[in-house]
């Protein structure tokens, strides 16, 4: 432990990532009366939690326990919320962690704008919606969504004709179209990375090929929008005509435990959170024939196995196949080819309305070049000590939270953010100890 920092700190701690894991990690620091900066490379906090529609396997809303949480953020004290920021780099000298950031810019000043979106309803441009996986539309100018964290509109300059009519009808004259990308420099006593994950979005071309165009073969997070009361339908809809589906398929393991894509572990969320949205379905939908296509089906968690039980207690057809995608017309029906491994109905052919792919975890941020911290072979940073401390790296100051580390479900990945925010409060303790004693 360095017994003296040189010059001063901006922060006590600085959170990359402002998901579920960050926020948590953030709050638990701040409530001790550490400065806390949270980066955050989207527009808005909340990461993909924020996103998605229930929990399992308590079937809560993700969006009543996630926008309290940002809002906690938002309003303490003792925490600072920076959005669009890229990490570059972090050093560490004398004691103090120096971290390099690229903010890109919005092109509306961010000390201005009052969240009013006169600009968005001025707009004229529509193009598709990121934030509802592409199913329907937004403005050039834009609030990312109704609950995001700052209210701070955003200009999609790939998109923007340039007419003017954001910047006439602002009332705070916000709107600044030659905004560039600027560098911070913050200094910290300690570092958490919470980075999240992504999916394989490239799995489904590289697997079925054409078949892969078919609209209605769609990923979890598509299927998160579409059943979401927020979502870009507000009803259970085919994205390929608008159709209601009448059988549905979810196939489990699109892309995880294969070899030949680089992505041979278990993704540990997907038979959990396909089971959810396959009940929120049936509820919603009390005729719909649902099946699960799995290799193994892992209820590990706590009432996990009841969940379970409960899908086909309620009519969830389970196949224990791993099925293959037809070329098919684009816009109708998507056939699956598979052999049932529990039946005797050999090789099998089925037309389904909907196919839902649980994609492949992988990491959403390499810290290569970056931060000296250690990679598992699959690009997760890894901990010092996976099993006795698995929020510690070997680089002394800086921690790592939620599925930085590899997959994970929600409960653990606040479990885990709790975690690295107490190693985190007693290493700056520690730190502060030595240079009082020092001095």
């Amino acid at each position: 432990m360095p017994s003296n920092i040189s010059g001063s700190y901006d922060y006590d701690v600085i959170i990359v990532g402002g998901g579920i894991a960050g926020m948590q990690a953030s709050l638990d620091l701040a409530d001790q009366g550490f400065k806390v900066a949270i980066m955050e490379s989207d527009a808005s906090i909340g990461g993909k939690m924020i996103r998605l529609d229930k929990v399992f396997p308590t079937l809560d809303c993700a969006s009543c326990i996630t926008t309290p949480k940002m809002a906690a953020v938002a309003h303490h004290r003792n925490i600072s919320i920076i959005t669009m920021c890229d990490l570059q780099s972090v050093e560490k000298s004398n004691g103090l962690f120096k971290t390099k950031f690229i903010q890109r810019p919005r092109y509306v000043n961010t000390h201005l704008c009052i969240g009013c979106r006169q600009c968005e309803y001025a707009c004229p441009v529509l193009v598709p919606d990121e934030e509802q996986r592409g199913l329907s539309a937004r403005k050039a100018i834009y609030i990312p969504f109704s609950n995001a964290i700052p209210q701070i509109a955003l200009l999609d300059v790939e998109s923007c004709t340039l007419c003017g009519k954001c910047s006439r009808v602002c009332p705070t004259h916000a709107v600044d179209y030659f905004q560039q990308p600027e560098s911070l420099e913050l200094k910290a006593k300690a570092v958490i990375l919470a980075t999240g994950y992504q999916l394989l979005e490239e799995f489904p071309k590289r697997a079925y090929g054409e078949a892969a165009d078919n609209p209605n073969v769609i990923n979890a997070l598509h299927l998160e929008r579409i059943i979401a009361p927020t979502g870009p339908y507000m009803r259970i809809l085919r994205p390929g005509d608008g159709k209601e589906p009448e059988k549905l398929a979810f196939i489990l393991c699109a892309g995880s435990r294969d070899e030949t894509l680089g992505v041979p572990y278990c993704s540990r969320v997907c038979c959990m959170y396909s089971i959810k949205n396959a009940l929120l379905i049936r509820h919603e939908l009390p005729n719909i024939q649902i099946s699960i296509f799995y290799i193994d089906l892992r209820a590990f968690g706590k009432n996990y196995e009841q969940f379970l039980r409960k899908a086909k207690e309620e009519g969830i057809r389970f196949v224990k196949a791993k099925p293959t995608i037809k070329v098919s017309t684009p816009g109708q029906g998507v056939i699956l080819r598979y052999e049932d491994q529990e039946g005797t109905e050999g090789m099998a052919e089925e037309e389904f309305d909907l196919a839902v792919l649980s994609l492949a975890v992988i990491p959403a941020w390499s810290p290569e070049g970056r931060v000296a911290v250690a990679m598992d072979e699959y690009g997760f940073m890894a901990p010092d000590s996976p099993k006795a401390a698995p929020t510690l790296t070997e680089m002394e100051g800086v921690f790592i939270a939620g599925m930085a580390s590899g997959p994970k479900d929600i409960v653990d990945t606040i479990i885990e953010a709790g975690a690295a925010a107490m190693e985190a409060s007693d290493y700056i303790k520690k730190l502060d100890k030595d240079i009082s004693l020092a001095a």
